[in-house]
């Protein structure tokens, strides 16, 4: 089975919808749940890519700007003059301090945890998680399109099946009516 690079699956395409039906050995309302099973995975799958984005949309701005911090603090190194600056305490507490330039840094990791950098390393770590927070971005994104796809060629491919049924249906009527008559 065709998958993208992440392992989501491809849906088939049904092409030939008698072929397709003599092969899978099932009725049409088995088929038709199949289908719809597989819909709901896919769109089970699409909106966890949809939350996975939107957290790495919050996430990368942070450390973009721990990031800028960290190369604002390398540059000023060397001075001996204190910085004025602004924190924030919490989401709508902000404070001032006047720090002397240093070469270490402190960083949140998560979970309660704090660890003492260089500003080197630490700068090289904030690289690190942008770039894997934006090329994460970036495959969810894409997972998503593909996602959208696959819904599209699987509502496709239960409107073909579902037209077959009622088609054959049909027929089997109109057989049945002559052959009363």
């Amino acid at each position: 089975m065709e998958t993208n690079p992440r392992g989501i699956p491809k849906a088939p395409f049904v092409e030939d919808v008698d072929e397709y039906m003599k092969k899978a050995g099932r009725n049409a309302e088995e088929v038709l749940k199949t289908f719809s099973e597989s819909i709901s995975k896919y769109r089970f799958m699409e909106s966890n890519m949809l939350q996975r984005k939107k957290a790495l949309e919050a996430k990368i701005p942070e450390i973009k700007k721990s990031l800028d911090m960290v190369q604002y603090l390398s540059s000023r190194k060397d001075s001996t003059d204190p910085i004025n600056v602004q924190y924030e305490l919490n989401d709508t507490l902000f404070a001032k301090a006047k720090i002397t330039p240093s070469t270490t840094v402190n960083l949140w990791l998560g979970a309660n945890v704090m660890l003492e950098y260089t500003l080197s390393e630490a700068e090289e770590l904030l690289q690190s998680k942008l770039n894997t927070a934006t090329n994460s971005k970036s495959n969810a994104e894409e997972d998503m399109e593909f996602l959208r796809d696959q819904i599209t060629t699987m509502e496709v491919n239960t409107a073909r099946i579902y037209n077959w049924d009622v088609k054959m249906r049909r027929i089997s009527k109109a057989s049945k009516a002559v052959s009363a008559s």
